[in-house]
């Protein structure tokens, strides 16, 4: 059984199969004149006779005045939410990218969730308890709610899967908080036609030679700064012309391979010859560590131009719309976007290498000043 619903069987147990495809097995029975709800276990793990002979046995003890929840409670040491969210952590933090997002995690949830039920069993929080703490923050700090939301619920779903409750209350509250009408702001973006201004205001510029390398390499890329900053030497293939992504380094976790056009391929021959890392590409002020993105920002915003550096991946992506007919699907894989259509994603395989190089070669022709040349500039900071 497969599709969302409850499926009952005796002594009130039921079966509780979520939109996201999660089974679990669920008791409904009254106690000391209450109806409850105990949960029984994932159904991936406790089969149907273990779950029909727990809830008869909870319904004697409940007719006999026993509390079956409490006893199955006080079997457990049930965490109060503010332990669990940091075994959600030590759980969860091997599997992300970036150690910025286990104490983003920590510190939202201290912020935002533990001053209102941090020190409650996670058994016991409830719908009410998190509306009041997202309430606060809904409508001044939305995005900031949004993910606290999130990883509350997340918590949540981690409590259920070990048993101490038998729902996520997160999932009733998308009626109760009201829309917010604060859009989610766009990353800055310049024309297309004003970005060949920038990198050529980038080359004049006093900058440390690896910072303006790095910058007009991620125009000329489509890149993102972290996958710029961050490239190595043995991801290129000079023969080739080709950058290779390693899927750990990319956002969507997919290898991504990059035709190379004439220009940057200059780029990265200069920055071999200089010798300055032997792993980095773009070299930092620091010996083998890497430029950070604030330095790149930094660069642009004073140079005059409104831009943030994810900001070109949108010129890039607006050029490709009004001034040449390449395919909506050739753009997204220019761009390393994921296709979300699962089914569509299933058939859509190929990475469109060839179709790829030509857009990037007519995008760097586009950017190309056949005056500029790359002279040996003393590194400055």
């Amino acid at each position: 059984m497969r599709e969302a619903g409850k499926y009952y069987d005796e002594h009130g147990l039921f079966l509780r199969v979520e939109k996201s495809g999660s089974r679990r097995w669920v008791q409904r029975t009254t106690i000391n004149g209450r109806q409850r709800e105990i949960g029984l276990g994932a159904a991936d793990i406790v089969g149907l006779a273990e779950a029909r002979e727990q809830a008869f046995e909870n319904r004697k003890l409940a007719r006999s005045g026993g509390d079956p929840l409490a006893a199955k409670q006080a079997a457990i040491e049930m965490p109060t939410f503010n332990v669990a969210f940091e075994q959600v952590i030590e759980l969860y933090s091997p599997t992300w990218s970036n150690a910025k997002h286990e104490s983003q995690f920590r510190n939202t949830l201290k912020a935002y969730a533990s001053p209102y039920f941090g020190n409650k069993l996670v058994s016991e929080v409830s719908t009410a308890d998190i509306l009041g703490a997202l309430t606060a923050i809904w409508t001044s700090k939305p995005e900031t709610a949004r993910r606290v939301k999130q990883r509350i619920s997340t918590v949540m779903k981690w409590s259920v899967a070990k048993g101490y409750r038998p729902d996520d209350p997160t999932q009733s509250l998308n009626q109760a908080l009201p829309k917010n009408p604060n859009k989610q702001k766009h990353r800055k973006s310049i024309h297309y036609d004003q970005v060949i201004y920038c990198i050529k205001s980038v080359r004049q510029s006093n900058a440390m030679l690896s910072t303006k390398m790095a910058l007009e390499f991620l125009i000329l890329t489509a890149a993102r700064s972290g996958e710029v900053r961050l490239a190595t030497w043995d991801e290129v293939n000079f023969n080739s012309s080709i950058w290779t992504i390693p899927a750990q380094r990319m956002k969507s976790k997919e290898e991504h391979i990059i035709p190379l056009a004439d220009r940057p391929m200059e780029i990265l021959e200069y920055m071999k010859g200089l010798g300055l890392s032997k792993r980095l590409i773009f070299q930092g002020s620091k010996l083998n560590r890497p430029i950070s993105d604030m330095t790149m920002s930094k660069l642009v915003k004073e140079l005059g131009f409104e831009s943030d550096v994810h900001g070109f991946r949108t010129s890039f992506r607006v050029w490709v719309q009004e001034k040449t007919n390449t395919a909506f699907d050739v753009a997204e894989k220019a761009l390393a976007h994921k296709t979300k259509n699962r089914v569509v994603a299933a058939y859509a395989r190929s990475d469109l290498f060839d179709k790829r190089r030509k857009l990037m070669n007519n995008w760097a022709k586009f950017l190309s000043d056949d005056t500029a040349k790359i002279i040996p500039l003393v590194m400055t900071k």
